[in-house]
């Protein structure tokens, strides 16, 4: 296996730029998954990275051993462990990080359980909406083109693994896919009077959410079908919108599953 221990060799200098670069990742089609967690959930998801780095202790770690008995056939290369810590946003790293092609989002049929995110600023927010959609069985999440980046390493590790089970649609015109959802599009609201609990998420639904600080646009707002609210009787004014979405998410797995 080959070694890398320069910084100067071009090979790490563009894993650099694919680790650090949102404009880079999109322009390579590119992203790293850091750790076996989510290389075991991206090949559980049927797909294959395109390229394996290691560090030198990954040679001596099972979990390891056994993600890389799976993909024999992809190329795998060993960087020094200076050069590694670089690419690793992980304190305590796992050795492993997966070069992968950025999957593109299938939409075969219409969405019927969607997430419109508008303007998400927050990787971590970002990243367990993402995780939150998947577990919830979102059909379709739809971001803005100001949303935070959804292959960037920090929102991969929040999602843990959520990316392979969605269909993420970045730089979206949220406006124009609004109007293409049928049945529900509702947007949380302080000011709305319906409860979340009273509305029949049973159908077709998309919940629209907004910036974590300026809320959703007007113009989205005003294409809703219904504006709800989360009864909060305890002395806060606002709920995270990580946790905002996973309520709204999960009431309407709720009463699926009550049928």
């Amino acid at each position: 296996m080959k070694l890398i221990s320069s910084r100067d060799n071009p090979a790490f200098k563009d894993l650099l730029k694919l680790s650090g670069s949102a404009r880079q990742r999109g322009k390579a089609g590119q992203t790293l998954l850091d750790g076996t967690h989510l290389l075991a959930a991206y090949l559980d998801s049927g797909q294959m990275p395109q390229h394996i780095w290691l560090n030198e202790a990954a040679a001596r770690d099972g979990e390891i051993a056994a993600l890389l008995a799976r993909i024999e056939q992809v190329p795998r290369t060993q960087l020094d462990d200076r050069l590694f810590a670089e690419l690793s946003g992980l304190k305590t790293s796992t050795g492993i990080l997966a070069q992968i092609a950025i999957p593109e989002p299938r939409l075969l049929s219409p969405s019927r359980f969607a997430l419109l995110l508008e303007d998400i600023q927050d990787p971590g927010n970002l990243g367990s909406m993402l995780r939150s959609a998947a577990a919830a069985g979102c059909d379709a999440v739809f971001l803005s083109p100001q949303c935070a980046d959804a292959w960037s390493p920090k929102v991969l590790r929040a999602a843990m693994g959520g990316h392979f089970a969605l269909d993420i649609c970045e730089q979206q015109d949220l406006l124009g896919v609004a109007k293409t959802l049928s049945g529900a599009l509702l947007a949380t609201s302080l000011r709305a009077a319906r409860s979340l609990y009273d509305c029949d998420l049973r159908g077709d639904v998309a919940f629209m959410v907004g910036n974590e600080g300026a809320g959703l646009s007007g113009e989205l707002s005003r294409l809703a079908t219904g504006l709800i609210t989360i009864p909060m009787p305890g002395r806060v004014e606002s709920l995270n919108a990580a946790a905002a979405t996973a309520i709204c998410l999960f009431e309407a797995v709720r009463q699926r599953v009550a049928g």
